[in-house]
C-alpha cells in the first residue's frame, strides 16, 4: 500500500550523471513506500564501492560496512533483531568477487533479507578494472587486450547456492524493478535480485542502449517454483551470446528461514530476550549434551 512516508534523506547522491544507481535507488524508493514499512524498522546495508552511497540516500537505518562483507553484517543485524527488514546493496564486485563465500552461505542458510546487486560489469570506484562479470574479450585499465576470463553467472551461482528467491532486473526500467525488490522485501527467506546497471564512465560497452536491445521480461506462464527451467533461463543470455537477456523472477521457493529454525531464535529476536545468567547458560549446554 502507498503512504506518505519519506524514505530519502535528501543527500545528494555522488554519481555520476546517468549512472543506472539512480535507477535503482527510484525502484528501492517506490518499493518502499508501496510497502509503507516504518523507517525504524528497516535497515540499509551496503559494502564498498559507487553503490555504497545507498544507505545515506535512504532515512532509514543505514551501515556503510566493509568491502565485500554487507551480508555477514546485515546477517548479524536480522539475527539479532528479527523485526528487521534488512536490505542489502552492493556492487557486482563487493558481492560476486571478494564477498561471493558469504552470497553462498546466506544463500544456503535462507537468512532472511534481500541483497540488492548493482551489476555493471566494471569496478567503477576504483576507475575500471574488470570484474566478475565482465565479458569475455571486454578492454578494462586492468584488461587492456581484453578479459580472458569467463564472466560470472550471479543467477547460476545464486541458485546453485539455495537462495530461495532469485531475480535479475534492469536499471533502466526503475518501475519493473520496484516491483521484484517489494516481492523480494515480502519473501521469507534469502531474496536475490541481480541488476543489470549501466557505468557512464568506465563501461562503454555495456550501456543503457546496450542493454535496451537485448533485455526482456520473463513471458506469463513461466513458472518460477520450476528449478530446471530457472536454471535454464539463468543460462539463456551466455547461451545466446548475450543477444537475449532475461529480466524478471526466476526462482521462488518457500522454505524455513534460518531464524525460524535456530533453537536460541525461536524464543524471538535476541533484543527482546534477557541476557541469560551463568547458570542458564550452563544448563543450557548441558541439555544440549
Amino acid at each position: 500500500m502507498a503512504n506518505n512516508i519519506n524514505y530519502t534523506s535528501g543527500a545528494k547522491p555522488v554519481w555520476c550523471p546517468g549512472c543506472g544507481d539512480y535507477g535503482v535507488f527510484a525502484g528501492l524508493n517506490s518499493a518502499l513506500t508501496q510497502l509503507g514499512i516504518d523507517k525504524e524498522k528497516v535497515l540499509i546495508v551496503s559494502g564498498i564501492g559507487c553503490s555504497s552511497a545507498m544507505p545515506h540516500v535512504f532515512s532509514t537505518y543505514g551501515i556503510h560496512s566493509l568491502h565485500g562483507r554487507l551480508i555477514p553484517v546485515a546477517t548479524g543485524a536480522k539475527l539479532a533483531n528479527d523485526d528487521l527488514t534488512v536490505i542489502g546493496v552492493g556492487g557486482d564486485g563487493d558481492g560476486y568477487g571478494i564477498g561471493v563465500g558469504h552470497l553462498i552461505h546466506a544463500a544456503r542458510r535462507n537468512v532472511d533479507m534481500t541483497y540488492i546487486v548493482i551489476d555493471n560489469q566494471i569496478y567503477g570506484l576504483t576507475t575500471g578494472q574488470a570484474s566478475p562479470t565482465s565479458l569475455l574479450g571486454a578492454k578494462t585499465k586492468s584488461t587492456p587486450l581484453g578479459s580472458i576470463e569467463t564472466p560470472e553467472n550471479p543467477v547460476g551461482v545464486a541458485l546453485a547456492a539455495g537462495a530461495s528467491y532469485v531475480a535479475r532486473g534492469f536499471a533502466g526500467d526503475p518501475v519493473h524493478l520496484a516491483g521484484l525488490i517489494k516481492e523480494g522485501i515480502l519473501h521469507k527467506g534469502f531474496a536475490i535480485i541481480d541488476v543489470l546497471s549501466n557505468c557512464v564512465t568506465f563501461n562503454n560497452l555495456n550501456t543503457g542502449d546496450w542493454y535496451k536491445q537485448r533485455v526482456y521480461k520473463i513471458e506469463e506462464g513461466y513458472d518460477p517454483t520450476d528449478m530446471s527451467k530457472a536454471v535454464e533461463k539463468a543460462l539463456e543470455a551466455e547461451r545466446s551470446n548475450w543477444s537475449k537477456i532475461p529480466i524478471g523472477l526466476f526462482y521462488k521457493k518457500e522454505r524455513p528461514t534460518y531464524s525460524e529454525q535456530d533453537i536460541t531464535l525461536k524464543k524471538g529476536p535476541l533484543v527482546n530476550q534477557p541476557d541469560p545468567t551463568k547458570q542458564q547458560v550452563l544448563e543450557a549446554l548441558d541439555d544440549l549434551r
